[in-house]
């Protein structure tokens, strides 16, 4: 059954354009489409709308599945701020997260990243005296790498024939940087085995370790919490329900519980959708923001697939990592149990980031190779007025999808002892790793549940449970089908897929697509408003 985000749905007859998914860069671009007049509906195979965005509410607790901290909203003038304040129409408040956003552990010692760029500087310099010059040549790499892709992007919103005329100055500059990988470009600068363990700890942001990721989607994590990070006021939930009422105020919906089962295309237009139940939604432009892999492999008529060899293109192009979460309730507040908004990222001593997830790749058992620890009841000023005397924590680990693969035709919370004893081993082995840094979370746990790669492939479609969409080596960004447009008319993509990894990238997708749909300068109106 089909069910409105709201409880009472009031559909239109016909849409301007329909978007599937509703991850953050589909509902940027639907409500960016809205302001620009357009009937939009939004079409959420999922119970809750919000992709990565969406909280989930079990035993009388409330988890954010994919926020945990965003940069650059505290700075009124950056790109990001300005886009949010946009397709919420002001409605979004942000929580500062303080002085440290994240903090490296590598065996018993630990590193600061504090907010500001000289605070960055001087911090770690304090730890490494002697690489006081290949810090400042990182942080100004990181900067150098960043404005390039001002360039890279503005091409991708580009029509075919501008694209053909002065795309490859644009995008030039940019490949300097993509095209060489996070360590390639730290090892130039240092050869400092733990410094640059300590500046590539933020991998787990984007899924690729120093060796296999590409510079630029390292660069582009890095400046963006340069100024500190930020957690939404009110939970993740926020956003979808702020943008919500900017695309229902032009006459568009979002549906959840609404699987689209095809892509009508007829004469290479894209003509309207069809759904799991037969109905069928006509309209003049369609936007996929379920995934390039998905959208291709699944949506798309396989005629269509194969008259424009949309396969090839996937080949060109690999998943990204799956992981686990465990989400943990605890009695007490945070200010009770002394909580951080700092978020713990826990390394192995004696191994560089490449090396700990080939072994633990080989062996489950191995060391994980990076723990992430996450506090966001802490961190949300609003948390205790709607759940008093209680807490949250989230911890993640890489988790490859291949051990999960044996269980992949079984359904979600139904699946056989084996699988559940193998999530509480790997339970027991995060929560131990909590005790160790939060001793005082000890005791006061009264629920804890793990997400594996299945229950990501089940809730998110993505085939192997991938966290990130398509993954960002080198190679991706090298991909120019990576582009909003597509080869089949009034059809076109948006997500992380087209931009790189993360909330703020994929929330730039929005405007991107949006502005090659509508053929207008939109990042000139936001920036304006």
């Amino acid at each position: 059954m089909i069910q409105s985000y709201k409880k009472q749905p009031v559909l239109a007859q016909k849409y301007d354009t329909i978007i599937i998914g509703s991850g953050i860069g589909s509902l940027a671009t639907a409500a960016i489409l809205a302001k620009e007049g357009q009937k939009v509906l939004v079409l959420e195979r999922h119970y809750i709308a919000g992709g990565f965005t969406h909280v989930f509410k079990r035993k009388g607790f409330e988890w954010d599945v994919g926020i945990h901290y965003i940069g650059e909203v505290q700075r009124e003038n950056s790109i990001i701020k300005k886009i949010f304040n946009y397709i919420s129409d002001n409605q979004l408040k942000w929580a500062d997260m303080g002085e440290v956003y994240d903090k490296v552990v590598i065996g018993k010692k630990e590193y600061n990243f504090v907010k500001g760029v000289q605070n960055f500087k001087d911090t770690l310099t304090g730890h490494f005296p002697e690489e006081k010059e290949a810090i400042i040549a990182y942080v100004d790499l990181v900067f150098a790498a960043v404005k390039t892709s001002k360039g890279f992007y503005m091409d991708k919103a580009l029509s075919p024939l501008l694209s053909k005329l002065f795309g490859r100055k644009f995008r030039k500059a940019f490949y300097k940087f993509s095209d060489k990988t996070t360590y390639e470009v730290l090892s130039s600068i240092t050869q400092n085995k733990t410094l640059i363990k300590v500046l590539s700890a933020q991998y787990g942001d984007y899924g690729l370790p120093p060796k296999q990721s590409s510079f630029v989607m390292h660069a582009a994590v890095a400046r963006h919490y340069f100024s500190g990070g930020s957690f939404p006021v009110g939970g993740s939930s926020v956003i979808a329900a702020s943008l919500d009422k900017v695309i229902e105020k032009a006459g568009g919906t979002i549906l959840i519980s609404a699987e689209v089962d095809k892509i009508i295309v007829e004469k290479n237009k894209a003509t309207g959708v069809q759904m799991k139940d037969g109905k069928q939604f006509s309209t003049k432009n369609i936007i996929s923001g379920a995934g390039i892999m998905t959208t291709y492999d699944h949506l798309l008529p396989q005629k269509t697939v194969q008259k424009h060899q949309l396969k090839k293109q996937l080949q060109k192009v690999k998943r990204s990592v799956s992981h686990a979460c465990l989400y943990i309730g605890l009695e007490g507040s945070p200010e009770t149990l002394q909580l951080p908004k700092t978020n713990y990222w826990i390394y192995p001593e004696h191994l560089d980031h490449d090396t700990a997830i080939d072994e633990y790749v080989k062996d489950l058992d191995a060391d994980f190779p990076v723990v992430y620890i996450s506090f966001p009841s802490a961190k949300d000023p609003d948390w205790s007025n709607r759940y008093p005397g209680k807490s949250t924590i989230d911890i993640i680990t890489l988790l490859p999808y291949a051990p999960f693969d044996k269980w992949s035709n079984s359904q979600w919370m139904k699946r056989d002892e084996a699988y559940t004893a193998l999530k509480e081993k790997i339970a027991q082995r995060l929560l131990k790793e909590l005790y160790k840094h939060i001793p005082q979370a000890e005791g006061k746990i009264t629920h804890y549940e793990l997400s594996t790669p299945l229950t990501t492939k089940h809730f998110v479609n993505y085939k192997e449970g991938e966290i990130y969409g398509v993954d960002h080596s080198p190679k991706r960004f090298r991909q120019r089908f990576l582009q909003p447009r597509t080869p089949i008319q009034n059809f076109y993509l948006t997500g992380q897929d087209i931009v790189t990894a993360g909330v703020a990238a994929a929330l730039f997708s929005g405007v991107i697509t949006s502005a090659a749909l509508t053929k207008k300068n939109l990042i000139k109106k936001i920036l304006k408003a």
